[in-house]
Order: C-alpha cells, then sequence, then structure tokens
C-alpha cells in the first residue's frame, strides 16, 4: 500500500483518503495500485456498503498524475520504452473502468483542485455515482497544456458533456468552478466547506441503504448558493456550440478570431498556446469518443499515450512547465496550420493486436 492513500471503515462505508498534500494528491503508482487493491478488497465485503472517497487537505482531491515522475522516467529511456510508464497508464486506466462500474456507491468529494487524474478517480458511472463540489473546486481536464491529450476517461464523459461543452473544455484546458461542474454533467451537488464536517458527521450516524440519498438530502439545503445557471458554461452556451461544433481543430481557432465577443477571444488565445498537434488528436479522440463505451475509449487511450510518449510531445511540454519551467514550450509541429491529418491518423494506430492489449480484458 502507498503511504499517501489512507483508508478506514465507519458505519459501513469505506474512506478512501488522499494524503500527499505537498503534490496536490497526484497519482503515483503506488498509489494507483492501493486505491485498486482497495476498491477490490471492498468489492465484494457485505460489510462495505459504500465507498467515499476524499482528500486530507482543502486545496486539492488530485491535481491529476505525477506528471514529473513521467518526465524523469520518459527522458531516462529512449522514447516510448519505458516499463513504469507502460504499467502507470496500464493500471490508472483499469482502475477508472473500476470506478466505473463499481456494484456499490461511489461518492466522490472533489473539494479543490481537481484534475485530469483525479477526474478518472471521480467520475464514476451513472449507477453508482455521487460528485461533490464545493465553493473550492477547481476543475480542469489541462492536458493540452502539456502536449498529451484528456485521458482517463475523458473521451467518455466529455463527448457526453451538453453541447460542445466537453469539447470546448479539451481543446482549451480551462478551469472551471463548482456552476460550471454542476451544469456540464461533470457534478451531482455542491455542499459548502462550511459544511463538510457535518456532513462527515452525518454519514457516521446515517442508516440510509444508499448513503447518496442522505447526502442529496443534505445537499439540497445549498442549492440556492451554487447552482448550475450561474455557469459562465451556461451563459456562453451559445458561442461554444457556434464554435466548436466542426471537426477541424484550425477551422474552430479560425471561427473564434472571427469572433468579437471577449469569450471567443480568450478561448482563440489560450487554444494558440496549447499544443497543435495534441488539440487536433484530442478532437478526433472525443468525436470517436462519443459513439464508443467506456471500455472501448480507455483503450483507444491506452494507445494514443503510447503514442505520445513515442513522439515525444508531452515530455516537452512537462520540461516546459515544471522542470524549465520557462513556459515557453517548443511544440512539433508549431502551428496548427502545419498538423496533417495523417499525423493525427498516427495517435490512433493500433499499438498491439487485440488479442496482446494491456486493457484487452476490459469489459
Amino acid at each position: 500500500m502507498s503511504d499517501y492513500v489512507q483508508t478506514s471503515v465507519r458505519n459501513h462505508i469505506g474512506f478512501i483518503t488522499l494524503d500527499r498534500p505537498k503534490a496536490l494528491n497526484s497519482l503515483s503508482l503506488a498509489m494507483v495500485r492501493a486505491i485498486t487493491a482497495t476498491l477490490l478488497g471492498w468489492r465484494d465485503n457485505a460489510g462495505i456498503h459504500a465507498v467515499f472517497i476524499h482528500s486530507s487537505a482543502e486545496k486539492a482531491f488530485c491535481a491529476g498524475g505525477d506528471i514529473r515522475f513521467f518526465y524523469d522516467v520518459g527522458t531516462a529511456t529512449p522514447k516510448g520504452d519505458s516499463a513504469l510508464l507502460e504499467d502507470f497508464f496500464t493500471e490508472e486506466y483499469a482502475l477508472n473502468h473500476l470506478i466505473h462500474f463499481y456494484p456499490k456507491p461511489y461518492i466522490a468529494l472533489m473539494n479543490g483542485v481537481v484534475m485530469g487524474g483525479g477526474m478518472g478517480i471521480a467520475q464514476a458511472g451513472e449507477d453508482c455515482r455521487l460528485r461533490i463540489v464545493t465553493e473550492r473546486t477547481k476543475m480542469a481536464m489541462p492536458e493540452v497544456n502539456i502536449g498529451l491529450f484528456p485521458d482517463v476517461g475523458g473521451g467518455y464523459f466529455l463527448s457526453r458533456a451538453p453541447g460542445q461543452i466537453g469539447t470546448y473544455l479539451g481543446l482549451t484546458g480551462e478551469v472551471i468552478n463548482a456552476a460550471d461542474a454542476l451544469y456540464a454533467g461533470l457534478a451531482d451537488v455542491y455542499i459548502p466547506t462550511t459544511e463538510l464536517p457535518a456532513l462527515m458527521e452525518m454519514l457516521a450516524t446515517t442508516a440510509s441503504d444508499d448513503i447518496r440519498l442522505s447526502i442529496t438530502e443534505f445537499a439540497d439545503t445549498f442549492t440556492g448558493q451554487v447552482s448550475a445557471e450561474q455557469s459562465q458554461l451556461a451563459q456562453h452556451r451559445a458561442i461554444i456550440d457556434q464554435h466548436f461544433s466542426g471537426d477541424d481543430a484550425k477551422a474552430i481557432v479560425a471561427s473564434l478570431m472571427h469572433d468579437p465577443h471577449p469569450f471567443a477571444q480568450q478561448a482563440a488565445n489560450v487554444m494558440q498556446k496549447r499544443s497543435p498537434l495534441l488539440m487536433s488528436v484530442t478532437l478526433e479522440q472525443l468525436r470517436r469518443g462519443i459513439t464508443m463505451s467506456v471500455a472501448d475509449c480507455l483503450r483507444m487511450e491506452r494507445t494514443i499515450v503510447r503514442h505520445c510518449f513515442k513522439h515525444g510531445e508531452v515530455l516537452e511540454g512537462v520540461r516546459a512547465l515544471v522542470v524549465d519551467k520557462d513556459n515557453a514550450p517548443q511544440w512539433q509541429p508549431a502551428s496548427l496550420a502545419d498538423v496533417t491529418a495523417e499525423m493525427v491518423a498516427s495517435f490512433f494506430v493500433d499499438a498491439w493486436p487485440d488479442y496482446a492489449h494491456p486493457l484487452r480484458h476490459l469489459d
């Protein structure tokens, strides 16, 4: 087990506490394995009726995968040849699948930063999930900022957001708040942080057959404080749907640039800083994902991430953002105008035969 994942059982509820505050609970391979082992151990335990995952600190639920680890391991070996990287993504995506189809209520308290891999361990399936946001929630799938793409099932849950909101979030990597998350269908209830101690006390005593009902009733008191209607995404929905409906990232940016609205101009400016190639790959991922199952999306993403490290764009993105911190990545290619259909298609070419795919056993 990982030192950064604490577990306990109280009132028939299994609590998973992420406890790596200095790294904003960024997921290491050991943490992925600890969460997986815990969930597998609790799955058939009749004494545990639900799972509640949260953080030991208010600043972050989980900021994603440990990207410094990605860089250190990815640059220590020939591109694409690190066994540790292979293990990390295979096991992380298998964990995302386990969570999506967990047979017991799975509640995620997304307080503070919740990005990338943090979304993967929070966005469970409709049959089991309850996703809580607070006034501290800062949610994003910001992978295009480091030359990656919105993985951990992002091809599934982003592509199913209302209208083109998922496309907007995936291509810009912009951060959204609690109201936005509720509007986008990426959260279910809002509870202010001042009430979290009372929530935990309620969980310790409730006799409900499904604690999601108890939490929802608890949260109903605060519905008026933050609602989907207050969302910036809701206010700019028409602009988002208008500009992000196409299948060409170049055309999307051009459309945004011709719109004088400040929201459109901001989106265009942000996209011009992201990896042109991985924005284009992300758009293709989301368009394919809308018709795919969770398992097929994760298998597709496992293939894409294999090609990402082989290409090296993600290593350059992490170098610029985290290692050298010059915020001046040298993207290859440098502009959307130079991204070809063949370049994008290469990220979707099977990296393994079907019988050898590392996630072949997912249903």
